[in-house]
């Protein structure tokens, strides 16, 4: 299925040239000028009526305890410049970083994340449970995590099968879920299971071309598993009228994984996915709880559409930051 007009308008990554430009943009912008806004965007927060939701969210995400002292492996804003790290996660942060001032110190930990770092980090990623408080997570690497679609085909109109469309990246670790899926459920009735890629452990007969986000959605299920990290997929899925079919996250992002209801925000299946069949088959024979849970995943996308809001967050996260290391009072 070809997206339609409206389709390639919420399409965002078709906009990484605009993505780049933006950020440039950025880039050249005097620091100054935005360091003495930032005391004004602060304070417009206690005035606003979701104050508390934006501080809830600020708490989730940054868990870091009043430090006595600095860490001294932190390193000065200033060292962050372009050419650092990867161009997504600089871009990403420094949107935000440029709003302080350059003495002072952070640590950034780019690329997939799964254990907590031993000193206070801004990641993107991080797990689910444990101590976190050296886990800081801003929304980084977005332009490829946090897709939306616009989905124009209803549950009950999709095909009565869930999909499973990704690369095996063995050996690494978390890639042995997806390999064991494929193992177990490539050629079934109930799933349609191609990989991407070609690999060591990947057979001749596993391998499917890579299709569009869109043509995911003639399906009423999709399947998200997690890769090194999250499942990238699962920000789309939830955005369209089919289904994210998954066990309970391990890991989490700015889209606070964490906090998904299962059966309610996407549909539970065991670790061992040895109930898939059983799941699936039951939303098919009641459409209507399937209906259900797309509305709640409609409504848990629907809080990070306020763009400004978003920034709000990303500002005072960074602000508790520096403050509990001691830097700011």
């Amino acid at each position: 299925m070809k997206p339609n007009f409206r389709n390639r308008i919420f399409h965002y990554k078709s906009a990484k040239p605009l993505y780049f430009v933006r950020n440039f943009v950025r880039y050249w912008t005097p620091r100054p000028l935005l360091q003495r806004r930032l005391k004004g965007l602060l304070a417009e927060v206690e005035a606003r009526p979701d104050r508390d939701y934006i501080l809830q969210r600020v708490d989730y995400y940054n868990r870091l305890p009043q430090l006595v002292e600095t860490p001294a492996a932190l390193r000065p804003l200033a060292e962050h410049r372009f050419g650092t790290i990867q161009s997504a996660y600089f871009f990403d942060s420094y949107e935000f970083t440029r709003f302080f001032d350059d003495r002072l110190r952070w640590a950034i930990e780019p690329g997939d994340v799964t254990e907590v770092p031993s000193v206070p980090s801004i990641l993107k990623s991080r797990p689910v449970e444990g101590d976190l408080a050296n886990a800081v997570v801003l929304n980084l690497d977005k332009h490829r995590h946090f897709l939306f679609l616009r989905d124009e085909i209803p549950f009950r109109d999709k095909t009565d099968r869930a999909i499973f469309r990704a690369n095996i990246n063995y050996p690494h670790p978390n890639h042995v879920v997806r390999l064991r899926f494929v193992e177990q459920y490539y050629g079934s009735a109930i799933c349609d299971v191609g990989v991407s890629n070609r690999a060591p452990v990947v057979r001749e007969a596993w391998l499917r071309p890579r299709i569009s986000e869109y043509d995911h959605l003639a399906y009423k299920f999709v399947m998200c598993l997690e890769g090194n990290d999250v499942a990238t997929n699962l920000k789309w899925v939830m955005s369209s009228n089919s289904l994210a079919v998954m066990p309970r996250p391990r890991y989490e992002t700015w889209f606070m994984e964490g906090r998904l209801v299962p059966n309610y925000h996407y549909v539970a299946i065991k670790p061992d996915y040895s109930d898939l069949e059983e799941r699936l088959q039951y939303y098919i024979d009641h459409p209507e709880e399937g209906e259900a849970i797309v509305r709640h995943a409609h409504e848990y996308i629907a809080q990070f559409a306020d763009r400004h809001r978003e920034r709000l967050i990303s500002l005072l996260v960074l602000q508790r930051y520096f403050e509990r290391t001691g830097q700011l009072r």
